[in-house]
């Protein structure tokens, strides 16, 4: 598994505020360890006790430094930046055990004053990057395509809980090669490849005057986003206008 795409992808789902996101990381046996407070969760129980933090949560977050890695191990430190409120900066560190399907150990420690720290980072962990995968051009071909009528034909986007493990597992390859072909043939990441189909869809709900009575919310649900803000963030950022804006213009021209 390839360090820095399994990060990238760890932070797009937290930054999406989107609990199955981060929880998708984890195996489905992995545990995810809130060293400060002294909790272990499951994948079932981090994602209910994040839906609850999501709700409240005021910060974007970002890696600090490499991502290091050991034998089957990686180790990285963040920042986490308040976005709204009053509130101040805070930094971590944690600690995952790797295998091909996810995260099986994610040791989270938090506020524990260890930005630009280095010495927490134990002795095995190198700072040598991962190679890359040599995925050669008939895989990313033929993974391609799969993942093309994934999405095109049975509409996988559709569904809220979907996650990199999940759709890689779809696709039938591992979640490095999975973010290797989004990165390097769509030059997209996992979050915005699947929210540009999400879109779309919103978009023609939107132009379809019979469905003029659904809310906006409905239908932020109804294409595959678990959270009204991140529906709007990412309609915005692919049409420069909110879902109600464009709504407004496609019955403006209509009428």
């Amino acid at each position: 598994m390839h360090a820095g795409h399994f990060v990238e992808s760890y932070f797009e789902a937290w930054n999406h505020r989107d609990p199955v996101g981060v929880a998708g990381h984890l195996c489905a046996d992995g545990t995810y360890i809130d060293v400060p407070a002294n909790r272990q969760l499951s994948q079932r129980d981090l994602m209910a006790d994040l839906a609850q933090y999501f709700a409240a949560d005021h910060y974007e977050y970002r890696l600090v430094g490499e991502v290091l890695k050991g034998h089957g191990s990686i180790a990285f430190q963040y920042h986490m930046t308040p976005v709204q409120g009053n509130v101040r900066s805070r930094f971590g560190a944690e600690f995952m055990t790797l295998t091909d399907q996810g995260a099986l150990r994610i040791a989270d420690y938090y506020d524990a004053g260890i930005i630009a720290n280095q010495s927490l980072i134990e002795p095995k962990f190198s700072t040598k990057k991962y190679a890359k995968s040599g995925l050669d051009p008939a895989r990313i071909e033929l993974y391609s395509r799969r993942l093309v009528q994934l999405v095109e034909e049975q509409r996988v986007y559709m569904q809220p809980e979907l996650t990199l493990p999940g759709l890689a597992g779809m696709v039938g390859c591992s979640i490095n090669h999975l973010s290797q072909i989004l990165n390097s043939k769509f030059e997209m990441t996992f979050f915005d490849f699947l929210n540009s189909y999400r879109v779309e869809e919103a978009k023609l709900i939107l132009r379809d005057m019979s469905a003029s009575h659904q809310s906006i919310l409905d239908i932020s649900f109804a294409v595959g986003f678990n959270s009204n803000s991140a529906f709007y963030s990412a309609f915005k950022k692919k049409t420069g206008m909110t879902p109600a804006q464009f709504r407004r213009n496609t019955t403006s021209k209509i009428n």
